[in-house]
Order: C-alpha cells, then sequence, then structure tokens
C-alpha cells in the first residue's frame, strides 16, 4: 500500500487537477453546488451497490468520484470566500477529537455501546437541541427510521431484547388488519415498517441492505424468467399467473 506521504501527495495532485478544471473546463466551470447536488447523490448510490456486492475494485472506483465531489464543493466554497477544504478537514479533525475523549481524553468506556451513548450526548453539548437533530429530512424512510431509532438507543430508548420488539410488530399487525379506514390503515402500515426495522436493528440485521438485497434478487430472478420465457418463445404478458409461477420456480433453481 501506499505510504502516508504518497497519499498526501495523491491528494494534492486532486486539488491541483480541481483547479485546472474550475479554471479550464466549460462543463466544471459552469456547476454549482446545486448543479452538482443530485449527481453526489447518484454516486453516493452506485458507492452503496457496490458495496453491497463487495466488489473491492468498483467500490475504489466509487469512491474516488464520490471524493471528487466533496472536493468540487470545497472549491465552490473557497472561491465564495466562505472555506476550503483545509477548512472541511480540520473541523472534521476537531469534532472527532471532541467525540472520542476515551481516545484523545481520559473517559474510560467499556464497549461499542457506551462509545455510541457519549457520542449523543457530546452532539447535545456541542448545541444540538435533540437527539434527533442528525436526522435529516431528505433521508430515505426506511433508512430514517433505522438512525431514528439508533439514535434514540444511545440515550436508552430501547426495548430490552429482540423478543420484546417482536411483541410490538405483533402488536401493530393486529391493529393494522384491524383497521378498515383508507387513511388510518396507511398510518398503520407504517408503524408496521418502523417497528420491524426496529426488530431487525436490534436482532443486529441491517434493514435496508436486507431489502435491497431482496430487491437485486427479484430483479435477477424475473429477468431469469424472462430469458426463459424467450427460450420457449413465450410472451410473459400473455402467460396465466400459474404458467408465470412455473417460469419462477425454475428461474430458482438455476440461481
Amino acid at each position: 500500500m501506499n505510504s502516508r506521504q504518497e497519499q498526501l501527495e495523491a491528494f494534492g495532485r486532486l486539488l491541483d487537477i480541481m483547479d485546472d478544471l474550475r479554471e479550464k473546463c466549460p462543463w466544471d466551470q459552469k456547476q454549482t453546488l446545486q448543479t452538482l447536488r443530485h449527481l453526489t447523490l447518484e454516486e453516493v448510490y452506485e458507492l452503496s451497490d457496490a458495496l453491497l456486492n463487495e466488489d473491492l475494485q468498483e467500490i475504489k472506483k466509487e469512491l474516488g468520484d464520490v471524493l471528487l465531489h466533496l472536493v468540487f464543493y470545497a472549491k465552490i466554497g473557497s472561491e465564495k470566500g466562505s472555506f476550503d477544504i483545509a477548512d472541511v478537514i480540520n473541523s472534521l479533525n476537531e469534532k472527532l477529537i471532541f467525540r472520542h475523549p476515551h481516545i484523545y481524553g481520559d473517559v474510560e468506556v467499556k464497549d461499542e455501546e457506551e462509545v455510541k451513548q457519549n457520542w449523543e450526548k457530546l452532539k447535545l453539548e456541542e448545541g444540538n437541541k435533540s437527539v434527533l437533530s442528525g436526522v435529516t429530512k431528505g433521508t430515505p424512510s426506511l433508512i430514517k427510521a433505522y438512525r431514528i431509532q439508533d439514535k434514540v438507543k444511545g440515550i436508552g430508548f430501547e426495548f430490552a431484547n429482540a423478543e420484546d420488539a417482536w411483541k410490538k410488530v405483533d402488536e401493530e399487525l393486529a391493529e393494522f388488519h384491524a383497521e378498515t379506514d383508507l387513511d388510518k390503515k396507511e398510518q398503520e402500515l407504517g408503524d408496521v415498517f418502523f417497528s420491524l426495522v426496529n426488530y431487525a436493528r436490534i436482532s443486529g440485521i441491517n434493514p435496508d441492505s436486507a431489502l435491497e438485497r431482496t430487491n437485486n434478487k427479484f430483479i435477477n430472478r424475473f429477468q431469469k424468467m424472462e430469458s426463459l420465457a424467450l427460450e420457449k418463445n413465450l410472451n410473459l404478458a400473455d402467460l396465466s399467473l400459474e404458467k408465470m409461477d412455473e417460469l419462477w420456480e425454475e428461474a430458482k433453481k438455476n440461481e
């Protein structure tokens, strides 16, 4: 692997390239904080796919794309006279040191859980008005539910174990099935999802990763179904559900 000096030189070269692009490239010159935003989200989702697949070469590539965006935002910040990349990194360094008193101070912790609890308490000391202040509105709902639950756990608002959490799932399912009003039924379904996320989290399962794996599994099986239908000169849209189920089972066997 590269030495620390080589890593710093590579980062410095990236900053130089960013300066060149901003000065000389028509596309890069036109970019703003807002025009880059949706592109950044796209890059993060591509990184997420690579992480789920544990494709290290693709992860390396996508990390580079995300890093480019971070450097780009810092460059725009410097042009506005607000901050540059050193300010970003120094601010991060200070925050990490402050939030890890068990490393850079005299606080003692016995496990990961105490570290997380201290983290949330220190964030409140920094001026956050709520434990949930860090949960952004734009976070996808499934991930947001997980983050909400994980944050309140930091101050002890948590079921004692997974079994107790599953009892809440059963309770919410019963309320969902008992409701007849469509609007209220939607609210109850939200409660079911929230309680399932909580059960998964307490059980050590990331529900977003679990669902994404199922999404990918379904896509692969359905596309295999389409291939099988094509091989048999069949049109899926013309088939009965029973016939499609047969192709589905055949696709499962071929996995």
